[in-house]
């Protein structure tokens, strides 16, 4: 069975499923009190998380500059010193945060910024390049996302860089960014079997780019856990895209969907959650999702999918049945 995939034109080997690392950051604060994190987290046990992956045999670990104010970056580093030869880490740009007060500070998405920033997430991961830069601002209006093209290419031939991406869902933006930059090898975009993307897919397919998958338990819901969660968490206090949660707790129509695929994902022993990401990775010989895990059993659970692989083709058509009423019948 084949456990890993290609970064796109990158030709970067990655493992089929990668580690997100939003959820070890730890908190972060914007205006009005909203949560941008998930919570306090265990630093060591983000640690032992961490390596558990390395161990079920992911390579890929995808943070950002503003996780925790910087706070992923500093234990992932810390995690994978060394290990930095045996692993893939990818991180974004485009999002201002303080350390010390683990307050956000809006956005800065100038070519200045990106070289500023890859520094301090150089200096953090403790590490002298990064495999995959990400521009990390969704809604970035294309014609500020060119501009950043040369100056990328420029970090590229520098070394400090190996490929680079942006995170967004937008399949024109995609495009557009994808057609200017030589070495953009990947787009990272919300991707699960409760919401398809065919448009960045084929964009992915067209320019020979991996799909990052961001979201592909819809942050958790995908689990199976009906549990609330805090104040403290931004599922607590839900931003206007999250929709997976009201006031903490899964939003009932959501979870009455989930409810109904249930045992279409989990036909052959699998996990509600090892299911969901079993479909990703039959969905697409594109697509790597990228779960977020801050316990060892989190991480267990979700990567024992690399062995089973992806989704066999009977229960993926259920799936697809059940849920056709969601989205266009998708390419490929």
């Amino acid at each position: 069975m084949t456990t890993t995939r290609t970064l796109g034109r990158s030709g970067i080997e990655v493992s089929a499923i990668g580690m997100g690392c939003w959820a070890i950051g730890g908190p972060l604060w914007g205006d009005g009190g909203q949560p941008f994190g998930w919570g306090e987290v265990d630093d060591a046990e983000s640690i032992r998380t961490i390596h558990a992956a390395l161990d079920a045999g992911v390579t890929l670990f995808d943070t950002a500059s503003n996780y925790g104010a910087g706070h992923s970056e500093r234990v992932l580093g810390r995690a994978l010193a060394g290990r930095r030869d045996r692993v893939v880490i990818a991180t974004k740009f485009g999002n201002r945060s303080d350390e010390a007060t683990r307050r956000a500070l809006g956005t800065d998405t100038s070519p200045a910024y990106a070289v500023r920033s890859l520094e301090d997430s150089l200096r953090r991961l403790g590490t002298d390049h990064v495999d995959l830069y990400q521009l990390h601002i969704n809604d970035l209006q294309v014609p500020a996302a060119l501009d950043l093209v040369g100056t990328l290419e420029d970090l590229v031939t520098q070394g400090k860089i190996r490929a680079y991406g942006w995170s967004t869902d937008n399949p024109d933006s995609a495009e557009a960014f994808a057609a200017a930059g030589p070495h953009c090898a990947a787009i990272q975009h919300d991707l699960s079997v409760l919401a398809d993307n065919a448009a960045v897919l084929a964009v992915c397919d067209s320019h020979d780019l991996a799909s990052l998958n961001r979201g592909p338990l819809a942050m958790g819901l995908l689990t199976g856990s009906t549990r609330a969660v805090g104040a403290d968490d931004v599922r607590g206090v839900a931003p206007e895209w999250l929709v997976w949660f009201t006031d903490g707790k899964p939003t009932p129509q959501w979870a009455a969907r989930v409810e109904e695929i249930r045992a279409a994902l989990t036909a052959d022993g699998r996990t509600l959650g090892q299911g969901a990401l079993g479909w990703l990775l039959a969905r697409s010989p594109r697509t790597v999702p990228i779960p977020g895990c801050r316990t060892v059993a989190q991480a267990a659970e979700n990567f024992a999918t690399l062995a089973l692989g992806p989704l066999g083709d009977d229960a993926f058509a259920e799936v697809e049945r059940l849920l056709a009423d969601l989205r266009p019948a998708h390419a490929g």
